[in-house]
């Protein structure tokens, strides 16, 4: 089942620039994309107690993320009722109450209308203020990870992981007492389409070689040591599933020279990786844990320990949400290291993310022109040599150095932008599974 039209031949591999820079389909997608996923909201550790709270996006839209006094999350509209001014104007903190600064309606933890000014002579006692409470977001959790949607239609978030769980799991699910975030958000602004990051992520694993070649050699005094050059990179795989992505070349050893975080971390992680191997095993250890994205924009980076959100900001703009994720039961030395090592790769001015914000800026430049915008572009790498529950790992597959994943995000995108339901979309997902390419079960080893 193949998907043409307005955005491309995305089954077969091309796709319309003007996806990336049209303000009439940058609209649509803050309804049909961000207003029907799961996006990620926030994690446990960012809420520690009660009336804990975090401000983010759900798409564009502001929303307040608030630890109940039964222990649960809640999240809702970052919006009064009265005239559209924010309720709460921090980015975090601890709260009883919100109030908005405008005309001083209060909420509660849950975002109900709690207390109306004046309320006796301003409105005569007819207010109904059950009726008047901040709009609610539906939420799930997932071993600490909270995600929400606008939609009732878009199944559990565990069905909308899907084979994801699987690639996930490979993080957050190695060590006894799970991950935390290091308590601070690093934020910043590319003027890029939010999809290049996210897609990248997902799926693009062939920038590495070239892309970050000199950055990584100026992080050591043994360029030999750079495992990606081109032509002997070491076997990997790419999964796509459902619009979400995961990609990683594999690893002889947990306990390879590590020249972002350093020794010290190298020889913590060799001395505890019987933890990592009695929680996700070995095989998975080993093979899962480079670049990730959960549909659509929640992205994290297996050997830089980054997670981070890209938010849209119009057709040719994001905002990028970076967050260090550590084992929670680490030393604190160990993590200093590995946010250190965040700080010098994928921070604001780390080499790697340098390299990635220059490239994606570059091309929505050069996407600002005319004749640029009329020229189809190719993502064909790999087309028809997808293999399905190969190599120890479920879901559909191909070489690390393929398209598969970013074809999947962008049918998924197309699906949800034609206005498909999600029972639509899982009739077509199924079809398509009928109709797949594979290649013969006698898989030879990588």
């Amino acid at each position: 089942m193949t998907v043409t039209g307005e955005f491309g031949d995305i089954d077969n591999g091309h796709i319309d620039p003007k996806i990336y820079t049209d303000q009439a389909i940058y609209e649509r997608e803050l309804e049909q994309v961000f207003g029907r996923s799961w996006l990620f909201l926030a994690h446990d550790s960012q809420l520690p107690k009660r009336g804990s709270f975090v401000q983010t996006y759900m798409g564009e839209d502001p929303v307040l993320v608030v630890r109940q006094g039964d222990g649960s999350v809640k999240a809702f509209l970052n919006q009064c009722r009265h005239r559209g001014m924010r309720i709460c104007r921090s980015d975090e903190g601890t709260n009883k109450t919100f109030t908005c600064s405008y005309h001083g309606w209060a909420y509660d933890l849950e975002g109900n209308l709690i207390n109306v000014p004046m309320e006796d002579r301003a409105y005569r006692k007819e207010i109904d203020k059950s009726r008047w409470g901040a709009v609610k977001v539906r939420v799930e959790e997932y071993k600490g990870f909270y995600f929400g949607t606008w939609s009732e239609d878009v199944p559990e978030f565990t069905d909308y992981l899907g084979d994801m769980a699987f690639y996930f799991d490979a993080v957050v699910g190695r060590w006894d007492n799970g991950l935390e975030l290091v308590p601070m958000t690093s934020k910043w602004v590319i003027d890029c389409n939010w999809k290049f990051a996210s897609e990248q992520s997902a799926s693009d694993m062939y920038h590495v070689p070239f892309s970050h070649a000199s950055a990584r050699m100026a992080l050591t005094d043994k360029p030999e040591e750079w495992p990606m050059r081109w032509g002997d990179a070491p076997p990997g795989r790419q999964f796509s599933g459902n619009g979400h992505g995961s990609g990683s070349v594999w690893l002889p050893t947990l306990g390879i020279p590590d020249l972002v975080s350093g020794q010290d971390y190298v020889d913590w992680l060799v001395s505890n990786q019987a933890e990592v191997f009695r929680n996700i095993g070995e095989e998975r250890a080993l093979k899962v844990y480079a670049h990730n994205t959960i549909f659509p924009n929640f992205s994290w980076l297996g050997p830089n320990a980054t997670m981070r959100v890209w938010h849209p900001r119009g057709p040719g703009q994001v905002e990028v949400w970076s967050w260090t994720y550590v084992p929670k039961d680490a030393p604190q030395n160990i993590k200093a290291d590995i946010r250190r090592g965040v700080q010098r790769t994928f921070g604001p001015a780390g080499s790697f993310e340098t390299d990635d914000g220059e490239n994606w800026t570059e091309v929505q430049q050069v996407l600002k022109g005319w004749k640029a915008r009329q020229s189809k572009l190719n993502a064909q790498m790999g087309l028809g040599h997808e293999e399905r529950d190969v190599h120890g790992l479920p879901g559909l597959s191909n070489d690390v150095f393929s398209e598969t994943a970013a074809r999947g995000f962008y049918r998924r995108w197309a699906d949800l932008m034609a206005g498909l339901s999600w029972a639509e979309i899982r009739d077509q997902d199924a079809a398509r599974e009928r109709q797949e390419t594979i290649l013969p079960k006698e898989v030879q080893e990588v």
